[in-house]
């Protein structure tokens, strides 16, 4: 059972009880007190009963109690409050208890806890077996998508008669991979002018846009605040300096922070994406002097997967990438 802290109520057969249950690392734990309401002892009864279970060596304590913090309310405001460390102890320990106090109780309550673990783990195998069939989804797209661009990449080079040519139209790539390998990829970006920032209501009037264009009901739809913070950050600075120096540096971040701040219920890539284009459109810097878009399409779906599949001490490298594509294709 994969899901941690999950909860289920337990109610006595006569209705007296009701009792929050915990389900976690495929067992139910308690704490004393919800043992002493559960067998109706007091709590100073049902630790002397643990203790002895220890004692007398039934249980090893290490193996079936586990800690957990819990926050209470304190004082006259009951906004006040203290978190506190408390005993959790596992089905092993209650099962055991219920027997020492003879409780008709633990014995009801065995069988509902055994069956509800049941239940739990049922679901879990069904949730993993989804889980498995998407990746193994997702791993023949990535398949299919390789085989396409190998097939562009011989067609390329069946349609140029020599090695020079070839050469010549991938000069740019081979350089780029050349300095990821040599880490000589650019730092800072090569425009310094002052940037013109889209508002929100242009960035969400492109998102609207884009709604015709994906069979969702939630793309597009914001989860938090998020958004509005990737787009604010760029435009930050301190004193008179920006914390991004170039507009390719800005437009390398926003790209970077809509994709990681997953924002949106869905589409969130293909937001940051459109956003990013947006930014550089705005800004002049979409085209180069020869009227040519200065990113492709391919580029600019690698560089958001890219972005989204890495990791967040990598941060550093994935922005200097997007830095020295933008650099380097004017």
């Amino acid at each position: 059972m994969k899901e941690q802290n999950q909860i289920e109520i337990y109610q006595a057969n006569d209705g007296t009880t009701q009792i929050n249950v915990q389900f976690e690392k495929d067992t139910v734990w308690l704490t004393q007190a919800q043992m002493g309401e559960l067998f109706d002892k007091n709590k100073r009864t049902v630790s002397e009963h643990i203790r002895n279970i220890f004692t007398e060596g039934e249980l090893q304590e290490k193996m079936v109690v586990r800690k957990s913090r819990i926050t209470t309310e304190h004082g006259a405001i009951p906004s006040k409050t203290q978190t506190s460390a408390v005993n959790l102890y596992n089905l092993d320990v209650i099962i055991s208890v219920g027997y020492r106090v003879k409780s008709k109780q633990g014995t009801q309550f065995r069988i509902w806890a055994t069956q509800t673990l049941k239940e739990h783990l049922v679901k879990g195998y069904t949730l993993n077996e989804k889980r498995l069939a998407q990746k193994q989804q997702e791993v023949q797209v990535l398949k299919d998508g390789i085989h396409i661009l190998t097939r562009s990449v011989a067609k390329a080079i069946e349609e140029k008669s020599s090695d020079n040519d070839l050469l010549e139209i991938f000069a740019q790539g081979l350089s780029l991979l050349d300095d990821y390998d040599h880490e000589q990829l650019d730092v800072k970006g090569l425009t310094k002018r002052e940037a013109t920032y889209p508002s929100l209501e242009d960035y969400q009037k492109l998102i609207n846009q884009m709604l015709t264009e994906f069979d969702s009901d939630v793309f597009g739809k914001e989860k938090d605040q998020s958004f509005q913070s990737s787009v604010a950050q760029i435009a930050k600075g301190f004193g008179n300096d920006d914390f991004y120096a170039t507009l390719e540096e800005k437009a390398t971040m926003l790209l970077y922070l809509i994709v990681k701040n997953h924002s949106f219920v869905d589409g969130n890539k293909r937001i940051a994406a459109a956003c990013f284009l947006k930014f550089l459109q705005l800004n002049k810097m979409l085209f180069n002097s020869q009227q040519e878009p200065i990113i492709s399409n391919d580029t600019l779906a690698s560089l958001t997967l890219y972005i989204a599949s890495s990791k967040p001490e990598e941060m550093e490298t994935v922005k200097r990438l997007v830095i020295s594509v933008l650099n380097r294709n004017k």
